[in-house]
């Protein structure tokens, strides 16, 4: 199998079956994005217990990349402290947008998001649900 079709792989799987995904009511929203240029809309419940970020749950509807995003995102984001999270995220972000040098290897399955710093407009697509996330830690005060 060659790289790029096991990145394929992964992606697809986080597409499929995404990660920490699941309903998320008016009453526990923290946070919510939607990207007007393809339709891409994430809802998020983010919990932080001890300090650290014990749940995360989004419902996401949109693009393969968007949705498998989140999934990585949200696998991520479980077990970590919110300042972590947010120096995690602003390095993906950048790295995604080309701002930083692509060096995926601290966030599990991040390599199989690569691809998209080739297509601009898809950028958006991935780095969506870690601006929310960010969104959500701030609404909860953390």
């Amino acid at each position: 199998m060659e790289l790029d079709d096991l990145y394929q792989e992964v992606l697809l799987d986080h597409y499929r079956s995404p990660r920490h995904a699941g309903p998320v009511s008016e009453e526990e929203l923290a946070a919510e994005e939607v990207n007007p240029s393809c339709g891409d809309h994430i809802r998020l419940a983010v919990s932080v217990h001890d300090g650290r970020i014990a749940d995360v749950r989004h419902q996401s509807r949109g693009c393969a990349i968007s949705m498998a995003s989140a999934s990585i995102m949200a696998d991520f984001a479980v077990g970590r402290t919110p300042a972590e999270f947010r120096r995690a995220a602003d390095t993906v972000i950048a790295m995604l947008r080309g701002d930083r040098e692509w060096n995926p290897s601290e966030i599990p399955d991040l390599e199989a998001l690569g691809g998209v710093r080739r297509f601009p407009m898809r950028v958006k697509c991935a780095t969506m649900c870690w601006h929310a996330m960010k969104k959500a830690l701030d609404a909860i005060g953390v």
